[in-house]
């Protein structure tokens, strides 16, 4: 497959390909997401009915079977950046699909996971990431129910994470010298999210407005320690 060029500082440069692998619902969302901001994006699944569906909204999609060597090799693949596996519930596919992408010496390596053990392995065979899109979203939605304002809860390590939280009540006309948030629970205000604007290293003099949400990193435990201390 050639390469599709964007325009970018006066200059060609190549865009990045990605291939999906298992169009579940994962595997369909992040498909129809990277297409609509016009990535080339090969859908592969062993199902025709789930092929016919994506067809009409990425650059190519293929039925085949991923633990087909012979298969993978004749679509291509070592051409593109970024190969996701998105295999639902067939692990032992999952497994061997990351193996043989792995001899092929794809660039990046994405592998979707069902539990921790079936990360284990995919990390020890060479996955570049694994992703847990049902334990990820259990915390997120778990961060919520105990603290409403938090928009979202991002993983960015085992220790670490980043959280999108929404200006509570109290929080609204104190500044971030007032707030002291690195201090009282040693996490660090990254932006502030006002409307369609987004100030990076907010000034601490910064007043906090309805409806500003702020981006938090922090340790875990620091960060679940503010979540709770804010909403006061």
């Amino acid at each position: 497959m050639a390469y599709a060029y964007e325009k970018l500082g006066g200059y060609n440069m190549p865009r990045k390909q990605y291939a999906i692998i298992g169009i579940g619902r994962f595997g369909s969302s992040i498909a129809k997401t990277l297409s609509e901001m016009g990535f080339d994006v090969l859908a592969i699944d062993s199902d025709e009915h789930r092929i016919q569906e994506v067809s009409k909204i990425v650059t190519q999609a293929v039925t085949a079977d991923s633990t087909d060597e012979e298969a993978l090799r004749s679509l291509g693949l070592r051409n593109f950046d970024v190969v996701v596996v998105a295999i639902g519930e067939d692990i032992q596919s999952s497994i061997l699909t990351t193996l043989i992408l792995k001899e092929m010496d794809i660039p990046t390596i994405l592998v979707k996971a069902q539990n921790e053990l079936h990360g284990k392995v995919l990390t020890r065979i060479g996955a570049d990431k694994v992703i847990f899109p049902e334990r990820d979203m259990g915390v997120r939605v778990a961060h919520h129910l105990t603290s409403p304002n938090v928009l979202d809860y991002i993983e960015i390590s085992e220790d670490y994470s980043i959280v999108e939280m929404k200006a509570s009540e109290p929080m609204i006309g104190s500044n971030l010298k007032e707030l002291n948030i690195r201090v009282r629970y040693s996490c660090n205000v990254m932006a502030i999210k006002r409307g369609n604007q987004m100030n990076i290293a907010p000034s601490p003099d910064e007043r906090l407005k309805p409806d500003d949400i702020l981006v938090i990193v922090g340790q875990k435990n620091d960060l679940l320690k503010m979540e709770l201390g804010l909403e006061e």
